[in-house]
């Protein structure tokens, strides 16, 4: 098959998503990155597997979306010592993905400019290799001094340095920004993410379908639905299992109350991060309401363990439906008065437009994905580029902005949650009845199956490898902000610092996707 210029021999992946899987050489590898950028397509995830038997080697693997679908590309690394070639001079998202492969697997990307260590801040020794065969994953080296960490050093006249955490202020997870500045002006900031470390990816293997789908609904607290539907469609797709129509069509229920949630939460502190509290107060309201519902509908406040292998579950009836429209119907009416709001006042528009911008070109070259690509004129919205049921039936529209600033990541964000609502009242005026569920027998062979679902952050990518008894031999999932992190710091350079914190809300990117 020629995939993006490519003779490959593929393997169709059973999913709901167009995918295919192709073992690849060394030089196909790097030439196959090559063709992919050249077609225009992206990087969407970078993992390693160490394999279990001897005739089966260990391997690298990477995810591209392409026109046509998804190609999971898998380099066999024969001689493991002499590592993989480095694609991050074709996708610079590579740069950190490989990185943090080194610290789990040991094997380097040889060439690459970028080798220090991402995700080991000190915590386990250089020889240990935690997602390697014979580590158990329950090791402790209570010796072991953390490590500095060589941060790149900016010079001139006037110029000086701000730590910024890890610890911060509240409840968010740990960071590390250093910024250099003249002034206020921001001249370079660089991060240092990977303290909180949670071995979610080795505790994957062994578990049985239930857990394991409880386990990913925790990798990402705020995108427990879509991280629990990219691991079932993998799950799924590895025994070529199609759940009943009413599931998929609550799964997509879940995922959009989801969207919205996050939205409502990020507009709120937005406004609040330039000095506009009311903003605050308003939309923290409509979102412990939205929650609130959540709650009484479906079991729990942020929708965790509704989205199970197989299907749902919870199913809500008739006279639940007509509470979840009307509630659509009521808190639009207020966003849209919000908006207006937003739009009209002088003190937000100061703060907002023009304030962390990235252009579309910039964007293109980082791989900028999700709501921030989009607000920064790219495309890139599963829904729309591959919708699978019930996207296929709800003709979604996908939004846009050009501006790439946080005004125009604001306006992205009010476009979404009307969108949202508009494929809520669909979802609820259409769904059929049936089962919200199907047995799955136990796994008992071999099988490889993918994931791939848009959250409100972007795409969520999940990659599943059964071995021989069906056990879970190797599990790893991918969030959108690998991708997203690193152009945070090309946004906030020319800007002052105190519009660090509204330029950091506009992105919103998640810590805990960083540290599996």
């Amino acid at each position: 098959m020629r995939i993006a210029g490519l003779d490959l021999a593929v393997d169709p992946l059973a999913s709901e998503l167009p995918g295919w899987r192709a073992k690849v050489g060394i030089e196909q590898w790097r030439i196959a990155a090559d063709q992919c950028r050249q077609s225009g397509g992206r990087l969407v995830a970078l993992w390693a597997s160490d394999r279990r038997t001897p005739d089966d080697p260990p391997c690298v693997s990477a995810a591209y979306a392409l026109a046509p679908g998804l190609l999971w590309l898998s380099l066999p690394l024969e001689d493991a010592a002499a590592g993989y070639p480095d694609i991050s001079r074709f996708f610079a998202p590579a740069g950190r993905m490989q990185r943090a492969l080194a610290d789990l697997s040991g094997w380097r990307a040889i060439g690459a400019e970028d080798t220090r260590p991402w995700l080991n801040h000190g915590a386990w020794p250089a020889h240990y290799l935690p997602l390697r065969n014979g580590a158990r994953g329950d090791e402790c080296f209570p010796d072991q001094a953390l490590t500095d960490y060589a941060f790149v050093k900016v010079a001139g006249d006037g110029v000086h340095e701000i730590p910024v955490g890890p610890v911060h202020a509240g409840i968010i997870e740990p960071g590390h920004f250093r910024f250099s500045i003249v002034g206020e002006k921001v001249l370079r900031l660089e991060e240092r993410l990977g303290y909180v470390h949670k071995g979610i990816e080795k505790r994957f293997e062994g578990l049985d379908p239930s857990a394991a789908c409880r386990l990913a609904g925790r990798v990402s607290g705020d995108s427990t639905v879509a991280y629990a539907w990219a691991w079932s469609m993998a799950f799924e797709s590895s025994q070529q299992v199609c759940v009943p129509q009413r599931a998929a069509w609550l799964r997509a229920l879940m995922l959009e109350r989801e969207r919205v949630a996050n939205h409502l939460g990020d507009l709120g502190a937005l406004g609040n991060d330039a000095a506009f509290a009311f903003g605050l107060a308003q939309f923290s309201r409509m979102k412990e309401d939205w929650l609130r519902l959540n709650a009484e509908i479906f079991g729990h406040r942020f929708l965790m363990d509704r989205v199970v292998p197989g299907g749902v579950a919870c199913d809500p009836d008739g006279t639940a439906l007509r509470r979840l429209v009307a509630q659509c119907d009521a808190i639009e009416a207020e966003v849209r008065e919000m908006h207006s709001i937003y739009d009209e006042h002088s003190g937000l528009q100061d703060r907002f437009v023009s304030t962390g911008r990235v252009t579309a070109d910039l964007a293109r070259r980082l791989g900028l994905c999700g709501m921030a690509g989009r607000a920064s004129g790219l495309g890139g919205d599963l829904r729309a580029a591959y919708p699978w049921p019930p996207y296929t039936e709800l003709e979604f529209r996908m939004a846009q902005a050009v501006d790439g600033d946080v005004a125009a990541r604001v306006q992205v964000r009010f476009d979404e949650v009307v969108e949202s609502m508009r494929l809520l009242r669909l979802i609820c005026a259409r769904l059929a009845g049936g089962a919200v569920a199907t047995p799955i027998p136990a796994p008992s062979r071999s099988a490889v199956g993918f994931g791939w679902v848009e959250c409100w952050r972007g795409d969520v990518f999940v990659a599943l490898e059964l071995d021989a008894t069906g056990a879970i031999a190797r599990c790893h999932c991918h969030d959108p902000s690998w991708q997203n992190w690193p152009v945070l710091e090309h946004a906030v350079i020319g800007n002052i610092v105190p519009d660090f914190p509204l330029i950091n809300k506009s992105f919103n990117l998640s810590y805990s996707g960083q540290d599996l």
